[in-house]
Protein backbone atom coordinates (compact mmCIF):
# COMPACT_ATOMS: atom_id res chain seq x y z
CA UNK A 1 0.00 0.00 0.00
CA UNK A 2 1.12 3.51 -0.84
CA UNK A 3 0.22 5.85 2.19
CA UNK A 4 -0.10 9.77 2.34
CA UNK A 5 0.56 11.85 5.14
CA UNK A 6 -2.12 14.52 6.24
CA UNK A 7 -2.50 17.27 8.28
CA UNK A 8 -5.21 17.93 10.91
CA UNK A 9 -5.67 21.47 12.62
CA UNK A 10 -7.58 21.80 15.86
CA UNK A 11 -7.90 25.97 16.56
CA UNK A 12 -7.70 25.88 20.27
CA UNK A 13 -6.86 22.71 22.30
CA UNK A 14 -7.32 22.54 25.75
CA UNK A 15 -4.67 19.91 27.98
CA UNK A 16 -5.52 18.04 30.80
CA UNK A 17 -2.79 20.64 32.83
CA UNK A 18 -5.19 23.22 32.14
CA UNK A 19 -2.76 24.92 29.49
CA UNK A 20 -4.19 25.41 26.28
CA UNK A 21 -2.13 25.37 22.67
CA UNK A 22 -3.33 27.13 19.69
CA UNK A 23 -3.12 26.13 15.96
CA UNK A 24 -2.86 22.44 16.88
CA UNK A 25 -1.17 20.15 13.78
CA UNK A 26 -1.81 16.65 14.24
CA UNK A 27 -0.08 14.23 11.13
CA UNK A 28 -2.06 11.23 10.63
CA UNK A 29 -2.65 8.35 7.81
CA UNK A 30 -5.79 5.98 6.56
CA UNK A 31 -5.96 3.22 4.75
CA UNK A 32 -9.30 1.56 2.76
CA UNK A 33 -12.55 3.81 2.60
CA UNK A 34 -14.98 4.49 5.54
CA UNK A 35 -18.51 3.42 4.97
CA UNK A 36 -21.76 5.04 4.90
CA UNK A 37 -22.70 5.76 8.56
CA UNK A 38 -19.14 5.99 9.50
CA UNK A 39 -18.86 2.35 11.95
CA UNK A 40 -16.40 0.11 10.32
CA UNK A 41 -13.22 2.31 11.47
CA UNK A 42 -10.56 0.81 13.57
CA UNK A 43 -8.06 3.63 15.52
CA UNK A 44 -4.46 2.39 15.69
CA UNK A 45 -2.11 4.45 18.43
CA UNK A 46 1.35 4.44 18.14
CA UNK A 47 4.21 3.33 20.52
CA UNK A 48 6.94 5.67 22.29
CA UNK A 49 9.18 6.42 19.55
CA UNK A 50 6.95 5.75 16.46
CA UNK A 51 4.63 7.72 14.31
CA UNK A 52 1.67 6.94 12.44
CA UNK A 53 3.36 5.26 10.20
CA UNK A 54 1.79 2.09 11.13
CA UNK A 55 1.77 -0.09 7.29
CA UNK A 56 2.56 0.59 3.85
CA UNK A 57 4.70 2.67 2.16
CA UNK A 58 5.13 6.07 1.14
CA UNK A 59 7.23 5.44 -2.04
CA UNK A 60 7.73 2.47 -3.71
CA UNK A 61 11.35 2.75 -2.57
CA UNK A 62 11.36 2.78 0.76
CA UNK A 63 12.97 -0.42 2.04
CA UNK A 64 10.70 -1.01 4.73
CA UNK A 65 7.17 -0.70 5.13
CA UNK A 66 5.01 0.47 8.61
CA UNK A 67 5.82 -1.29 12.01
CA UNK A 68 2.20 -3.23 11.56
CA UNK A 69 2.24 -4.33 8.17
CA UNK A 70 2.00 -7.51 8.96
CA UNK A 71 -1.72 -7.33 10.41
CA UNK A 72 -2.67 -4.17 8.36
CA UNK A 73 -3.65 -4.29 4.78
CA UNK A 74 -5.79 -5.89 1.95
CA UNK A 75 -7.06 -9.37 3.46
CA UNK A 76 -4.54 -9.07 6.66
CA UNK A 77 -5.90 -9.56 10.12
CA UNK A 78 -7.32 -6.35 9.73
CA UNK A 79 -8.33 -5.80 6.43
CA UNK A 80 -8.56 -2.59 4.83
CA UNK A 81 -10.82 -3.95 2.25
CA UNK A 82 -13.38 -3.95 4.68
CA UNK A 83 -11.88 -1.55 7.32
CA UNK A 84 -11.44 2.39 7.25
CA UNK A 85 -7.48 2.48 9.38
CA UNK A 86 -6.96 5.47 11.20
CA UNK A 87 -3.46 6.04 12.98
CA UNK A 88 -2.49 9.70 14.45
CA UNK A 89 0.93 11.30 15.60
CA UNK A 90 0.82 12.00 19.25
CA UNK A 91 1.36 15.72 20.27
CA UNK A 92 4.94 16.12 21.09
CA UNK A 93 6.08 13.30 18.84
CA UNK A 94 9.54 12.16 19.57
CA UNK A 95 10.91 12.23 15.81
CA UNK A 96 10.68 16.09 15.28
CA UNK A 97 13.05 15.85 13.05
CA UNK A 98 11.41 13.51 10.46
CA UNK A 99 10.06 15.36 7.39
CA UNK A 100 6.58 13.43 7.34
CA UNK A 101 6.16 14.00 11.57
CA UNK A 102 4.05 17.18 11.64
CA UNK A 103 2.41 16.98 14.89
CA UNK A 104 2.90 20.27 17.47
CA UNK A 105 5.65 19.61 19.79
CA UNK A 106 8.06 21.63 22.04
CA UNK A 107 10.57 22.26 18.62
CA UNK A 108 6.86 23.70 16.74
CA UNK A 109 6.41 27.47 16.52
CA UNK A 110 4.45 29.14 19.09
CA UNK A 111 1.66 31.15 17.08
CA UNK A 112 0.98 33.79 20.54
CA UNK A 113 4.59 34.07 20.54
CA UNK A 114 6.20 33.54 16.74
CA UNK A 115 9.41 31.83 19.09
CA UNK A 116 9.71 27.83 19.31
CA UNK A 117 7.92 26.79 22.67
CA UNK A 118 11.02 24.93 23.99
CA UNK A 119 11.19 24.77 27.63
CA UNK A 120 7.44 26.26 27.79
CA UNK A 121 5.70 23.79 25.84
CA UNK A 122 3.50 22.14 28.53
CA UNK A 123 3.34 18.43 30.16
CA UNK A 124 1.03 16.29 27.72
CA UNK A 125 -0.75 12.90 28.58
CA UNK A 126 -2.14 10.17 27.21
CA UNK A 127 -5.63 12.05 28.14
CA UNK A 128 -4.88 14.78 26.20
CA UNK A 129 -3.49 12.16 22.97
CA UNK A 130 -6.89 10.31 23.14
CA UNK A 131 -9.16 13.77 23.05
CA UNK A 132 -6.78 14.78 20.18
CA UNK A 133 -7.65 11.34 18.47
CA UNK A 134 -11.55 11.31 19.13
CA UNK A 135 -11.47 15.25 17.14
CA UNK A 136 -9.61 13.72 14.66
CA UNK A 137 -12.18 10.87 14.08
CA UNK A 138 -15.05 12.75 14.54
CA UNK A 139 -13.55 15.38 11.58
CA UNK A 140 -13.55 12.26 9.44
CA UNK A 141 -17.01 11.23 9.61
CA UNK A 142 -16.59 8.54 12.45
CA UNK A 143 -19.87 7.83 14.17
CA UNK A 144 -18.28 4.59 16.24
CA UNK A 145 -15.13 3.21 15.93
CA UNK A 146 -15.11 -0.48 15.42
CA UNK A 147 -11.79 -1.13 17.31
CA UNK A 148 -9.09 0.90 19.03
CA UNK A 149 -5.79 -1.25 19.11
CA UNK A 150 -1.93 -0.19 19.56
CA UNK A 151 1.45 -1.72 20.76
CA UNK A 152 3.08 -0.42 24.22
CA UNK A 153 2.32 3.55 24.81
CA UNK A 154 -0.24 2.28 22.12
CA UNK A 155 -1.59 0.31 24.51
CA UNK A 156 -2.01 2.70 26.72
CA UNK A 157 -4.02 4.92 24.58
CA UNK A 158 -6.31 1.82 23.99
CA UNK A 159 -6.89 1.84 27.97
CA UNK A 160 -7.44 5.48 27.86
CA UNK A 161 -9.89 5.39 25.55
CA UNK A 162 -12.05 2.31 27.20
CA UNK A 163 -12.39 4.60 30.23
CA UNK A 164 -12.48 7.86 28.32
CA UNK A 165 -15.10 6.74 25.77
CA UNK A 166 -16.62 4.02 26.81
CA UNK A 167 -19.86 4.27 24.57
CA UNK A 168 -17.59 5.27 21.39
CA UNK A 169 -16.20 1.41 20.84
CA UNK A 170 -16.38 -1.86 22.09
CA UNK A 171 -13.46 -3.92 20.76
CA UNK A 172 -9.61 -3.14 22.55
CA UNK A 173 -6.40 -4.42 21.54
CA UNK A 174 -3.79 -3.52 23.64
CA UNK A 175 -0.19 -4.78 22.92
CA UNK A 176 2.49 -5.48 24.95
CA UNK A 177 0.94 -2.70 27.33
CA UNK A 178 1.53 -2.80 31.17
CA UNK A 179 -2.29 -3.37 32.55
CA UNK A 180 -4.46 0.05 33.66
CA UNK A 181 -1.60 1.92 34.86
CA UNK A 182 2.07 2.85 34.76
CA UNK A 183 3.31 0.17 37.93
CA UNK A 184 6.32 1.83 39.53
CA UNK A 185 8.87 -0.31 38.35
CA UNK A 186 8.10 1.09 34.55
CA UNK A 187 7.83 4.88 36.10
CA UNK A 188 11.57 4.39 37.22
CA UNK A 189 12.47 3.15 33.71
CA UNK A 190 11.13 5.81 31.73
CA UNK A 191 13.26 8.11 34.23
CA UNK A 192 16.20 6.19 33.67
CA UNK A 193 16.21 7.13 30.10
CA UNK A 194 15.20 11.01 30.95
CA UNK A 195 18.44 11.39 33.11
CA UNK A 196 20.90 11.41 30.64
CA UNK A 197 19.45 14.23 28.42
CA UNK A 198 19.13 16.02 32.17
CA UNK A 199 22.79 15.76 32.83
CA UNK A 200 23.94 17.00 29.23
CA UNK A 201 24.95 20.52 29.96
CA UNK A 202 23.81 21.13 26.39
CA UNK A 203 20.30 20.44 27.61
CA UNK A 204 20.18 24.51 28.53
CA UNK A 205 17.28 23.47 30.56
CA UNK A 206 15.19 23.01 27.06
CA UNK A 207 15.87 25.95 25.70
CA UNK A 208 18.57 24.84 23.16
CA UNK A 209 17.09 25.70 19.73
CA UNK A 210 19.08 27.68 17.34
CA UNK A 211 21.34 27.96 20.38
CA UNK A 212 24.35 25.88 17.81
CA UNK A 213 24.61 23.33 20.54
CA UNK A 214 21.95 20.58 21.26
CA UNK A 215 21.84 17.69 23.84
CA UNK A 216 22.58 14.92 21.60
CA UNK A 217 25.32 13.26 23.26
CA UNK A 218 22.10 12.86 26.65
CA UNK A 219 20.04 12.24 23.65
CA UNK A 220 22.20 9.73 22.12
CA UNK A 221 22.60 7.85 25.54
CA UNK A 222 18.78 7.63 26.33
CA UNK A 223 18.21 5.75 22.85
CA UNK A 224 20.66 3.40 23.68
CA UNK A 225 19.00 2.72 26.99
CA UNK A 226 15.75 2.93 25.66
CA UNK A 227 16.97 0.08 22.76
CA UNK A 228 18.32 -1.66 25.45
CA UNK A 229 15.38 -2.29 27.78
CA UNK A 230 12.97 -3.04 24.97
CA UNK A 231 15.20 -5.60 24.26
CA UNK A 232 15.62 -9.52 26.25
CA UNK A 233 19.13 -11.13 26.87
CA UNK A 234 18.01 -13.92 24.84
CA UNK A 235 18.37 -11.11 21.93
CA UNK A 236 21.19 -10.51 23.24
CA UNK A 237 22.98 -14.09 23.27
CA UNK A 238 22.02 -14.69 19.84
CA UNK A 239 23.35 -11.97 17.84
CA UNK A 240 26.51 -11.15 19.54
CA UNK A 241 27.55 -13.31 22.73
CA UNK A 242 30.48 -11.87 23.91
CA UNK A 243 32.12 -11.00 20.52
CA UNK A 244 34.34 -7.59 20.81
CA UNK A 245 33.83 -4.69 18.81
CA UNK A 246 37.28 -4.77 17.43
CA UNK A 247 38.16 -0.80 18.80
CA UNK A 248 40.94 -2.31 21.22
CA UNK A 249 41.58 -4.93 23.98
CA UNK A 250 39.13 -4.58 27.36
CA UNK A 251 41.85 -6.36 28.73
CA UNK A 252 44.11 -2.76 28.23
CA UNK A 253 41.83 0.16 27.34
CA UNK A 254 39.14 0.44 29.25
CA UNK A 255 36.87 2.64 26.90
CA UNK A 256 37.45 -0.65 24.26
CA UNK A 257 33.97 -2.45 23.56
CA UNK A 258 32.04 -5.44 23.56
CA UNK A 259 30.20 -6.07 20.22
CA UNK A 260 26.56 -5.66 21.97
CA UNK A 261 27.53 -1.90 23.07
CA UNK A 262 28.92 -0.54 20.27
CA UNK A 263 25.48 -1.82 18.23
CA UNK A 264 23.49 0.00 21.23
CA UNK A 265 25.42 2.86 21.10
CA UNK A 266 25.33 3.29 16.98
CA UNK A 267 21.42 2.83 17.48
CA UNK A 268 21.08 5.48 20.17
CA UNK A 269 23.35 7.69 17.93
CA UNK A 270 21.12 7.18 14.89
CA UNK A 271 17.64 7.82 16.32
CA UNK A 272 19.44 10.85 18.39
CA UNK A 273 19.94 12.35 14.83
CA UNK A 274 15.72 12.28 13.82
CA UNK A 275 14.34 13.07 17.61
CA UNK A 276 13.77 16.23 19.72
CA UNK A 277 15.20 15.86 23.45
CA UNK A 278 12.15 17.98 25.02
CA UNK A 279 9.82 16.18 23.22
CA UNK A 280 11.20 12.52 24.51
CA UNK A 281 11.13 14.42 28.22
CA UNK A 282 7.21 14.72 27.66
CA UNK A 283 6.24 11.30 26.48
CA UNK A 284 8.38 9.28 29.01
CA UNK A 285 6.05 12.15 31.17
CA UNK A 286 2.88 11.26 29.62
CA UNK A 287 3.54 7.53 29.79
CA UNK A 288 4.81 7.87 33.76
CA UNK A 289 1.14 9.55 34.37
CA UNK A 290 -0.70 6.94 32.78
CA UNK A 291 -3.56 5.24 35.01
CA UNK A 292 -6.93 4.79 34.55
CA UNK A 293 -7.15 3.00 37.96
CA UNK A 294 -9.53 5.32 39.42
CA UNK A 295 -11.62 4.96 36.41
CA UNK A 296 -12.36 1.90 35.91
CA UNK A 297 -16.10 0.96 36.19
CA UNK A 298 -16.51 3.30 33.07
CA UNK A 299 -15.20 0.67 30.80
CA UNK A 300 -17.36 -1.66 28.21
CA UNK A 301 -14.63 -2.91 26.11
CA UNK A 302 -14.26 -6.06 25.49
CA UNK A 303 -10.50 -6.89 25.13
CA UNK A 304 -7.86 -8.92 23.22
CA UNK A 305 -4.37 -8.53 24.90
CA UNK A 306 -1.06 -9.14 23.35
CA UNK A 307 2.21 -9.62 25.51
CA UNK A 308 5.10 -10.55 24.86
CA UNK A 309 7.06 -13.79 26.50
CA UNK A 310 10.18 -11.99 27.04
CA UNK A 311 9.10 -8.93 26.99
CA UNK A 312 11.18 -7.11 30.70
CA UNK A 313 9.69 -3.66 30.11
CA UNK A 314 5.93 -4.05 29.96
CA UNK A 315 6.01 -7.39 31.51
CA UNK A 316 3.66 -10.38 31.01
CA UNK A 317 3.12 -9.89 34.79
CA UNK A 318 1.97 -6.30 34.65
CA UNK A 319 -0.70 -7.20 31.75
CA UNK A 320 -1.71 -10.47 33.57
CA UNK A 321 -2.61 -8.10 36.42
CA UNK A 322 -4.58 -6.36 33.77
CA UNK A 323 -6.41 -8.44 32.79
CA UNK A 324 -7.43 -10.50 36.05
CA UNK A 325 -8.98 -6.57 37.02
CA UNK A 326 -10.91 -6.45 34.36
CA UNK A 327 -12.44 -10.29 34.52
CA UNK A 328 -12.97 -9.04 37.55
CA UNK A 329 -14.96 -6.26 36.51
CA UNK A 330 -17.08 -8.31 34.23
CA UNK A 331 -15.36 -7.93 31.13
CA UNK A 332 -14.39 -10.25 28.28
CA UNK A 333 -10.72 -11.09 28.12
CA UNK A 334 -9.14 -12.80 25.83
CA UNK A 335 -4.91 -13.31 25.77
CA UNK A 336 -2.59 -14.34 22.89
CA UNK A 337 1.29 -14.37 23.65
CA UNK A 338 3.98 -13.56 21.30
CA UNK A 339 7.02 -16.20 21.79
CA UNK A 340 9.93 -14.71 20.86
CA UNK A 341 13.73 -13.64 22.08
CA UNK A 342 12.98 -9.96 21.03
CA UNK A 343 11.55 -8.43 24.47
CA UNK A 344 9.14 -5.97 24.37
CA UNK A 345 9.62 -5.15 20.44
CA UNK A 346 8.42 -8.80 19.27
CA UNK A 347 4.88 -6.43 19.70
CA UNK A 348 5.84 -4.65 16.67
CA UNK A 349 8.38 -7.72 14.66
CA UNK A 350 6.92 -10.78 15.54
CA UNK A 351 3.01 -8.88 16.00
CA UNK A 352 2.27 -11.34 12.85
CA UNK A 353 1.93 -14.28 14.99
CA UNK A 354 -1.01 -12.87 16.69
CA UNK A 355 -3.08 -12.72 13.13
CA UNK A 356 -5.23 -15.52 13.52
CA UNK A 357 -6.32 -14.53 17.10
CA UNK A 358 -6.63 -10.59 15.77
CA UNK A 359 -8.70 -11.50 12.70
CA UNK A 360 -11.01 -13.85 15.03
CA UNK A 361 -11.12 -10.46 17.47
CA UNK A 362 -11.79 -8.02 15.03
CA UNK A 363 -14.25 -9.89 12.95
CA UNK A 364 -16.26 -11.71 15.94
Amino acid sequence: MIVQKKTFRIPEFKLQSGSVLRDVAIGYETFGQLNADGTNAILICHFFSGTSHCAGRYRESDPEPGYWDAIIGPGKAIDTNKFFVISSDVLSNVNARVATVVSTGPSSINPQTGRVYGSSFPIVTITDFVDAQKKLVDSLGVTRLHAVCGPSMGALQTFEWTARYPEFFDRAMPVIGPGLSAEPYLISQLQQWCQPILDDPDFQNGDYYGTGREPLRGLAQAFKLITFTALHQNWANRLFGRRLAHDGDPLQKLNARFAIDKHLDEAGALRAQTCDANAVLRIARANQLFSIEDRKDRIRARFLMIPSATDLLMTPQMSARGATELRRLGRQVDVFTIEGDGGHLDGLNLIGQASEAIRAFISS
